[in-house]
């Protein structure tokens, strides 16, 4: 179970999920009793190092791979970063160009445009008008020099569901490898969906603490580390291991997929009534990735005539939270790079606002949210 304040209305679960309480108690005795640091060889080390190794094989698991292919990291942001750099530095010899979706993250994007200053290519790959990246699209970029290839399971701001396995086919008949963000998909969509070389998962996302992930590399995939200071995490990730977060995240991960089919119907039908409501209400808005397999939490909508700025603003003054994209770009003057890649007028990209609902929201929050949000785009229209 989880708790936040009952007099608001929590619509920006694609940023961030609040922490399960059955998590944070499985994670309490590693602040306080259980203290020691896992690389310490005595007694107190082994007791953490012990919980490490137990959550590492929970993580496995869960996902289905080995447990050596399993490198918990900071979060996502570190996972990508670790993914698109390490395992495009150590296999330079196989080429230097990289393919990436225009839909990314900033994390793959930034990462992967990183890599320019020391020779290497960047090809994006467009979506269609409802965000999906097309594996023809894919497949009509690829290269004799292609190294890597990275294509996200889920957009964070559509929701709109990527077709990886088929991705996923061509990109290793043409001898490269597949990096995809799961970061979005995680705890509601099997990992199996997403056939990959490597992917990155951030355990907030799925009512996990913050500030903890995994990067998954598969076995005989070379890649350099990318923080280094230690031999943590077999050598290939520096710095003190974080043992209460990689306990919550993997008790997360595993709460989150044993109830994600009742959990998905559940939010899928908040999201939906939300939707019709909303559209009832409002002229002009627009759902994005309508017409494309959605995560079923994700609602992003583009509302002509207004600004999303604004309207996530009055919003808040209202006690519902919403966003106009990534957390890490919320506040940012830019327009989104997801929407204009998918081609939309420059008025409904400025219009963009995203709700993303979760476990915890009502029908009635979806009810009162969407009126809410109808006053709120009323108002900003009648003072134009």
């Amino acid at each position: 179970m989880t708790a936040y304040r009952s007099d608001k209305i929590y619509l920006d679960h694609a940023a961030t999920t609040p922490l399960d309480t059955e998590v944070f108690r499985k994670m309490t005795p590693y602040f306080t009793d259980v203290f020691g640091n896992a690389s310490s060889q005595h007694c107190f080390g082994r007791e953490a190092a012990n919980a490490l190794t137990c959550a590492r094989d929970e993580v496995a698991r869960a996902v289905g791979v080995a447990s050596k292919e399993i490198y918990f990291t900071s979060g996502g942001t570190e996972a990508d970063n670790l993914g698109i750099k390490g395992i495009s530095l150590a296999n330079a010899d196989r080429g230097k160009h990289i393919i990436v979706s225009a839909i990314e993250h900033p994390a793959v994007l930034e990462s992967a445009f990183s890599l320019k200053k020391f020779g290497y290519e960047i090809t994006l790959v467009m979506p269609d008008g409802d965000g999906v990246i097309r594996p023809e699209s894919v497949e009509k970029a690829l290269r004799p020099d292609t190294v890597l290839v990275a294509v996200m399971s889920a957009n964070n701001e559509t929701g709109a569901i990527q077709p990886i396995r088929e991705i996923y086919e061509r990109v290793h008949a043409a001898g490269a490898y597949l990096w995809c963000d799961c970061v979005q998909s995680a705890g509601a969509l099997p990992f199996e969906l997403f056939p990959a070389d490597g992917w990155a998962i951030s355990a907030h996302k799925f009512n996990g603490p913050k500030g903890v992930g995994v990067a998954r590399i598969r076995s005989g995939v070379r890649f350099d580390p990318q923080m280094c200071g230690g031999h943590q995490e077999r050598g290939l990730r520096g710095g003190t291991i974080n043992t209460p977060a990689i306990v919550g995240l993997a008790e997360a991960l595993k709460m989150s997929q044993n109830n994600s089919e009742k959990v998905n119907a559940y939010v899928s039908s908040l999201r939906d009534s939300f939707e019709s409501c909303v559209l009832k209400l409002c002229e002009g808005v627009r759902i994005n990735g309508a017409n494309a397999r959605r995560l079923p939490s994700h609602s992003d909508m583009s509302i002509g005539g207004c600004d999303g700025q604004n309207v996530v603003m009055l919003l808040d003054m209202q006690g519902v939270a919403a966003s106009t994209g990534a957390a890490c770009s919320s506040g940012a003057t830019t327009p989104s790079h997801v929407l204009s890649a998918m081609g939309l007028s420059e008025d409904l990209v400025r219009g963009g606002v995203r709700f993303s609902f979760g476990r915890e929201n009502t029908p009635q929050e979806a009810e009162r949210a969407a009126h809410i949000l109808a006053q709120v785009v009323s108002s900003i229209r009648k003072s134009l």
